[in-house]
Order: C-alpha cells, then structure tokens, then sequence
C-alpha cells in the first residue's frame, strides 16, 4: 500500500513538472511584439493598405467608413459600408488612376454597438465589426468601430483591446518600426477587383 501511495506521488510530481515546463516554454514563446505609434495594416481578402495609428488611449479600434447602412441577412443584423480610397492616399500606384475613383465596399455581420459621448455635440451610436487584417507580417482579427475619418490623418486607429489580446507593445519614439510587409495590392489591381467583399 506504501510503495502504490509513493507511486501516485511520484506520477504527480512528474506531471506537474511536465505541465511546469510546458508553460514556461509556451510563456517564453509569447515574447511581446513591439511596434511603432504608426504601422501600415493591410485588409484581409481585399489586400488595401492604410496607416494604421497605435492608440492606447481608446479600447476598441476604429475603421473609416461612409455610408453606414445596416441591413438583414438570413436573419441577421449586418452592415455594409464605404471605404473610399481618396480620403488617404496610401495605397500604391503606378500612376494609371487616382485615388478618388477607387472606393471599395464592404459588408460585415454586426457584432455590437457602442455609444460613444463626443464633447460638445450629442452622442454617437457606431457599428462594432469584427475584421481580419495583417500588420507587421501576422495576422490579426480585432473588433472595429465604424465611423467617418476622413478629416482625420489615419484611416484606421488600433486600440487596447487588440494589443492586450495579441501581446502588443508600442515604442511610441517611431513611426513604421516593423521591417516585415504584409501582401497588398496597387490602386490599380484593386480598381479591377470586385468591390464588394463579404465577411
């Protein structure tokens, strides 16, 4: 009965320093990723690149749209929007068209909405989508607030919510520290493309 007692410790002793060992090697694995205040992040499935502003002043990110419409589908609450490209001139072209005439279009499943208090004016409810992008090399998925940002210098802002989930750091000294790209496509590829893209 002894020697089965000492037995059972014995395995218990082993496996706790197994599972030990597992998570001190799954915690050294997630080294966080460290990145400028200013990134290019690059849409999933479109391949539309943006500045992308670090902002550890708001918890959700924050996406430029117009014409905000929702809209039923098999049920459910979606929304279909307007991204058009001559509001920031950042995707890359050969010179055969100009921005304004590249407006892409999207469609999302609604994920939430917020309210958000705007000093001085009333408060503002916003669509909440989840969206997948690409930033420094990785791939990422965050939720995203829609709302009109063409009088603003970033097209996208990232917030806390997707930096705590994804174990990003900022060095708030540098713009664009990340050397790795994600895979995008000129202005013009994306004027031929189908305009339309559904989550």
């Amino acid at each position: 009965m002894r020697f089965v007692v000492l037995a059972a410790a014995t395995l218990m002793l082993a496996t706790s320093l197994a599972n030990a060992e597992t998570d001190t090697s799954q915690q050294e694995a997630r080294v966080p990723e460290v990145l400028g205040f200013v990134e290019w992040a690059v849409i999933k499935d479109t391949g539309l690149r943006l500045k992308a502003r670090m902002d550890t002043g708001a918890k959700t990110s924050s996406l430029h749209a117009i014409r905000i419409e929702e809209f039923k589908k098999n049920g459910e609450e979606w929304v279909r929007f307007e991204l058009p490209l001559g509001d920031h001139e950042d995707q890359p072209s050969m010179g055969e068209i100009e921005h304004d005439e590249v407006t892409l279009q999207f469609e999302r499943p609604v994920y939430r909405t917020v309210l958000i208090k705007r000093k001085g004016a009333e408060s503002q409810r916003r669509y909440v989508v989840k969206m997948n992008f690409c930033i420094a090399g990785t791939e990422h998925e965050t939720q995203f607030s829609l709302a009109d940002r063409s009088n603003f210098s970033y097209p996208m802002l990232l917030g806390r919510r997707f930096m705590g989930d994804d174990d990003i750091l900022i060095d708030s000294g540098k713009a664009f520290k990340s050397e790795v790209e994600c895979d995008y496509r000129t202005l013009e590829a994306l004027a031929e493309s189908d305009h339309r893209t559904n989550s």
